[in-house]
């Protein structure tokens, strides 16, 4: 299987930055799924040491990456960006599996 994940440079640099800051520097990124938000599942990024067997494991624009299998099957394709303007900063999903999702992109179905 292709990488489930991949971020684009502007989503890797603040990645990059915030484990910096956060003294995280060896760890990966996690990027999963979880039951919730207001479409059916949600995003989740967080950083871990752990690294589980059955994960997908790769570097994407020089950040360590794991997706579990689960997330994978619904995440396959996505693209990470980092978005910094006028409304507001953060990360955005562009998640081609997506049926629809909330207002807020931070959910899908």
């Amino acid at each position: 299987m292709e990488n489930p994940v991949n971020l684009t440079k502007q989503a890797a640099d603040k990645v990059k930055e915030i484990m910096l800051k956060e003294g995280m520097d060896d760890q990966w990124l996690r990027v999963s799924i979880r039951g919730g938000g207001c479409s059916g599942f949600e995003y989740v990024l967080d950083f871990t040491k752990e690294e589980v067997e059955a994960d997908f494991s790769y570097e994407s624009e020089g950040v360590k990456i794991l997706v579990d299998e689960i997330s994978a099957e619904h995440l396959r394709g996505t693209s990470i960006d980092y978005i910094d303007g006028l409304n507001g900063s953060g990360f955005k999903f562009i998640n081609p599996n997506a049926q629809r999702h909330c207002g807020c992109g931070q959910s899908f179905s």
